[in-house]
């Protein structure tokens, strides 16, 4: 497994280097999944497609990526190469997963593809089932789900999880196929844990987000047994690395999850950036994304240094550098590090050579591409 990440949400070199590591781990070392920090249910929908499903790229990335910082022109192209890769190689079919929790939505889908498995499998569960989850679907919009009491969210959560639970009791006795119907309860139940979280108390925050990173780990861990694909994970570098620029927020990466479980069959491969534009948001639960500007780095700073090697754009294997260089770089410093927010006055800190095992260095990036219009349809 390799983890890619992004300093930023919303780079175009960013996503566009993804599509090409990808399209390489596909051509020269068996890589068959592209696993994105998304939504679960989307990324089956967007499986769907890949595999021959209806629509276009374009229409897809609408679908399924709206609201969020990959809806985007680069991975309309993303989609569009993987949709293409398996019509001319059907026997090497490439495949795309969503490791997270379902934000902005679950959506109804994921729910009912647990209840029609359940319905033909074991249907004496079936209405138990389908009560608990009443209440619970479709789950269209977390951000309006979370001003909803704290204590109404915690009995939802009870719900899920009493469903998965009865989902996932006679798990061993129904095969493989029923092992899906398992994880798509699985993910429900972990989205509405997740979503009892208490904006106003830190502490709730930080452990919110700690069981986000380790159900993502999970995910993607249990799609990789699944499946037994090479998997490339793209995601923000804070959760592919193993170090965190907000510790207090992210104690555990999924980053760090994955290197316990798979050792050093699990590559993390960091971003960094000397200046240049990105997209966020004023809040992470509100508003639109729009792109924001930082100039050059300046001394002290990760970026400051790296950008006075003598290349304009490189990489630099972190398992292989010289002494000099790891001693700089397992050193806390200063670095360009953007999510939903940004926040330029401080800037947080991070020791780069014990948080990655690769790192591409970029001089300057410049904000991802807007979607386009589909042919034949006015701009939304």
């Amino acid at each position: 497994m390799v983890g890619l990440g992004e300093a930023t949400h919303g780079s175009h070199e960013f996503f566009a280097m993804k599509e090409r590591v990808f399209r390489h781990l596909v051509e020269e070392r068996g890589f068959t999944t592209f696993a994105l920090e998304m939504s679960w249910s989307a990324g089956l929908r967007i499986d769907e497609y890949l595999q021959g499903g209806p629509g276009d790229p374009r229409r897809i990335a609408r679908e399924t990526l709206a609201g969020s910082p990959w809806e985007r022109e680069e991975f309309v192209s993303l989609i569009g190469w993987m949709r293409e890769h398996n019509r001319r190689h059907p026997d090497r079919r490439v495949h795309f997963m969503g490791d997270d929790l379902g934000a902005p939505k679950l959506g109804d889908p994921v729910f009912e593809r647990v209840l029609s498995s359940v319905r033909r499998t074991r249907p004496e569960a079936l209405p138990r089932l389908t009560e608990l989850y009443a209440g619970l679907r479709p789950f269209d919009d977390v951000f309006a789900y979370l001003r909803k009491p704290l204590a109404e969210r915690a009995e939802n959560a009870a719900r899920a999880q009493e469903a998965f639970d009865l989902v996932a009791a006679h798990r061993h006795d129904e095969g493989d196929a029923y092992a899906w119907t398992v994880q798509h309860a699985r993910n429900i139940a972990q989205t509405f844990a997740f979503a009892t979280v208490d904006l106003a108390d830190p502490a709730s925050v930080t452990t919110a987000e700690r069981l986000r990173d380790r159900a993502m780990a999970d995910n993607v861990l249990w799609w990789q047994r699944q499946t037994g694909h090479k998997v490339l994970l793209s995601a923000h570098n804070g959760h592919v690395g193993r170090l965190s620029t907000h510790p207090d927020m992210y104690p555990t990466t999924q980053g760090a999850v994955l290197r316990e479980r798979l050792g050093r069959d699990y590559a993390a491969i960091g971003f960094t950036f000397a200046a240049g534009s990105f997209l966020t948001k004023d809040t992470s639960l509100d508003g639109d994304w729009k792109p924001v500007t930082v100039p050059a780095a300046v001394p002290g700073m990760n970026e400051h240094t790296l950008d006075q090697v003598g290349h304009r754009d490189f990489y630099l294997d972190l398992r292989t550098a010289p002494a000099a260089a790891r001693a700089r770089l397992d050193r806390a410093r200063p670095v360009y590090d953007a999510g939903s927010t940004f926040t330029p006055h401080p800037l947080p800190s991070l020791a780069l050579g014990r948080s990655y095992d690769i790192l591409v260095h970029l001089h300057r990036v410049r904000a991802a591409d807007v979607l386009a219009p589909r042919p034949g349809h006015p701009a939304a």
